[in-house]
């Protein structure tokens, strides 16, 4: 099969289209003929390593230390169609159109063909969406999940006022949609190119960080989403309204640090770390809402599987609105 090898870590050039043997299912495993992958941030920081110096150390520890060894296909997100299963598979079976989320201990959606235990302890695995193709359910599983439990530590409450900082991306996108069927009123916050596709998929106001830092307008939210961990974390606390919450998705140690000393003055407002525990149900629970019709993907642009570099240096750069797909199988009813 072809598949994207991971020869070292650095520029989206180490990334090379090979020949490589396709995997045979064990018993608990189905054969997934993948259609589609999600290109996100996060696969661009793992490959180049532009990380603080913990989570460096942590990805060379999954990964390898001077090069990738373990791990040598990138990519966590994918839809395809699966073509055997294991003898112990009593779930799936041959054709069914599925989605999934291989793990972070795991990987390797930049390719033709993987195998994933049907119950995965690191990863998810469910039937697609019925109205969604190949492309447009490949974004959904970390992104939609993150968002989900994100929202669901902050508790949300109909009628809120919820803010999303870096809503234009892979989280935030599902998050502006989940934020609105639970009811909340919500800001948006990303760059100009990005606010009308945010209008379009319900917020309510947006702001352009370009333009405006959205701690100076004096405006006070229920809950701040902050997905790209790049305002003032005083000034964000000073956004909140009493009894807020102010969840970081990507923190550092030094928001780690304010975190200690914010709660040794025991505030009124929380801080929360934004934790993701990936489960099969709440794959299933997501894939429900978009087939309601209440939650759709936002796809940039979309690359074959051989254009892999390309796509890395354009969500690397930080363009992308929403996701940027790589497309492995064309389909003639996509």
């Amino acid at each position: 099969m072809k598949a994207i090898i991971w020869t070292k870590y650095g520029p989206p050039e180490v990334l090379q289209l090979q020949e490589v043997d396709t995997p045979t299912p064990k018993g608990n495993e189905v054969l997934i003929r993948i259609h589609a992958a999600n290109v996100t941030t996060g696969d661009c920081e793992q490959r180049n390593l532009k990380l603080p110096f913990w989570y460096r150390y942590i990805i060379r520890a999954i990964a390898g230390f001077k090069r990738p060894k373990r791990i040598k296909i990138l990519g966590m997100d994918l839809a395809g169609e699966i073509e055997s299963v294991g003898n112990n598979v009593k779930q799936f079976r041959k054709g069914d159109e599925v989605f999934a989320a291989t793990g972070f201990l795991s990987m390797g959606a930049y390719a033709e063909y993987i195998c994933l235990p049907v119950e995965p302890i690191d990863g998810v695995l469910a039937l697609k969406p019925s109205n969604m193709t190949f492309e447009e359910a490949a974004v959904v599983p970390n992104g939609g999940l993150e968002a989900l439990c994100f929202l669901r530590q902050g508790n949300i409450q109909n009628g809120q006022e919820v803010l999303i900082n870096g809503a234009g991306g892979t989280i935030g996108t599902i998050a502006v949609q989940l934020a609105k069927y639970f009811g909340a009123e919500i800001t948006a916050v990303d760059s100009t190119k990005k606010l009308d596709m945010l209008l379009s998929i319900g917020a309510d106001h947006v702001i352009d960080y370009t333009r405006e830092d959205f701690t100076k307008s004096g405006e006070t939210y229920d809950f701040i989403l902050d997905v790209v961990s790049m305002s003032s974390f005083s000034d964000s606390m000073r956004s909140l309204k009493r009894n807020g919450r102010y969840l970081i998705a990507n923190p550092g140690m030094f928001q780690i640090f304010q975190k200690v000393w914010h709660t040794m003055k025991l505030s009124n407002k929380k801080v929360i770390f934004g934790t993701v525990k990936q489960r099969n149900e709440d794959l299933i629970y997501l894939k429900n809402l978009i087939e309601q019709g209440k939650i759709r993907s936002v796809i940039d642009k979309s690359y074959p599987l051989d254009r892999i570099v390309e796509a890395h240096s354009y969500v690397e750069k930080g363009y992308k609105k929403g996701n940027v797909v790589i497309t492995v199988v064309q389909n003639n009813n996509d």
